[in-house]
């Protein structure tokens, strides 16, 4: 099932509210709205609030019963949302003007209405960087406090009339940390274990992608693969987990019981940790174009409340998954 599908099927007992800091964005609206309508959530626009209500009209939608405008330039909460900026970045050197003129921007305020309990979670990314919807959550929402590091992943869903064996699976990470060290990919899977639990609704086998498998190949990028493993077994040994695999190794159960006999998760996984960023971006992509899989992502992990980027060349029914991710993971 969808994101969207478990919401509609288990909604939260308290009906969410989530923040959309790019409110004038066609896409953005109309997938905000499509989200209101299904009933999955309360939604906030950021935006400037003439510009916010054009976008609302093209859609033939306007505010009340569950949508609501936000101009931070002239909302009510900017004076709060500047004071707990400057007190959070005041150690970095941030004055009051600066902190004023940052919780004016739409990323800055919507992760204040997250971090102060008026939203249960913001979405980003539509127009904005990565790095820029990244750098507002972390300094203004922060890690969680088992959180190693913020990470991201994809959701994988097979097409309609897939091949036998196909499932939903978790990648990660394909959208943010470059080249992890073994010690970051660990944090990694173990967030990933928990967002596939909380978002899949499965129970986490991970398989540490490589070029080789178990011992085929022998290479320092290979040892980093396998160190990982070593690493996260000690740390989670109630996680079944496996490597190094290549990916029909992992995917694949002929496969994996040929080159990995007796093992519990080759063949099987569903979380598939990849050993850097041109591995993931690529795989996922691959998964995406040539397998036919629907691919919902990035996805954040790691954080103390949810914040999500979204892709720049997204569509308004992303930006509904994306709002249903959001929710599911403050209701895991």
């Amino acid at each position: 099932m969808s994101p969207l599908e478990l919401l509609q099927a288990a909604p939260p007992a308290v009906r969410p509210v989530v923040a959309l800091s790019e409110g004038t964005d066609p896409r953005v609206v109309a997938g905000a709205l499509a989200a209101h309508q299904a009933g999955i959530a309360d939604v906030i626009l950021v935006g400037p609030q003439a510009e916010v209500e054009a976008a609302l009209q093209t859609e033939g939608a306007t505010t009340g019963g569950g949508v609501a405008i936000h101009d931070p330039a002239t909302s009510g909460l900017t004076e709060a949302f500047a004071a707990e900026y400057h007190e959070l970045r005041k150690h970095k050197g941030t004055d009051a003007a600066t902190a004023r003129a940052a919780a004016e921007t739409p990323l800055v305020y919507a992760a204040m209405l997250v971090r102060l309990g008026h939203a249960t979670g913001t979405v980003g990314g539509a127009v904005h960087t990565t790095g820029d919807v990244v750098r507002s959550a972390i300094q203004v929402i922060g890690m969680a406090p088992d959180a190693g590091m913020v990470s991201s992943f994809f959701l994988m869903y097979p097409p309609g009339g897939a091949p036998e064996g196909s499932r939903a699976m978790l990648y990660s990470d394909c959208g943010l940390v470059i080249d992890p060290t073994p010690a970051e990919m660990v944090s990694i899977a173990a967030a990933s274990a928990q967002s596939a639990r909380a978002l899949l609704r499965v129970d986490p086998k991970l398989a540490f992608l490589s070029f080789s498998t178990t011992g085929s190949a022998k290479h320092p990028a290979v040892d980093k693969v396998t160190q990982a493993l070593n690493l996260f077994r000690a740390a989670h040994p109630e996680l079944p987990a496996d490597g190094e695999l290549q990916f029909d190794a992992a995917f694949v159960p002929a496969v994996g019981e040929r080159k990995s006999p007796g093992s519990s998760v080759a063949g099987q996984a569903n979380v598939m940790i990849f050993p850097n960023l041109d591995a993931g971006n690529i795989g996922y992509k691959i998964t995406q174009r040539l397998g036919g899989y629907s691919a919902i992502g990035p996805v954040l992990q790691g954080l103390a409340k949810p914040a999500n980027d979204l892709s720049r060349g997204c569509t308004a029914e992303d930006v509904t998954q994306i709002i249903a991710v959001t929710i599911l993971q403050a209701n895991p």
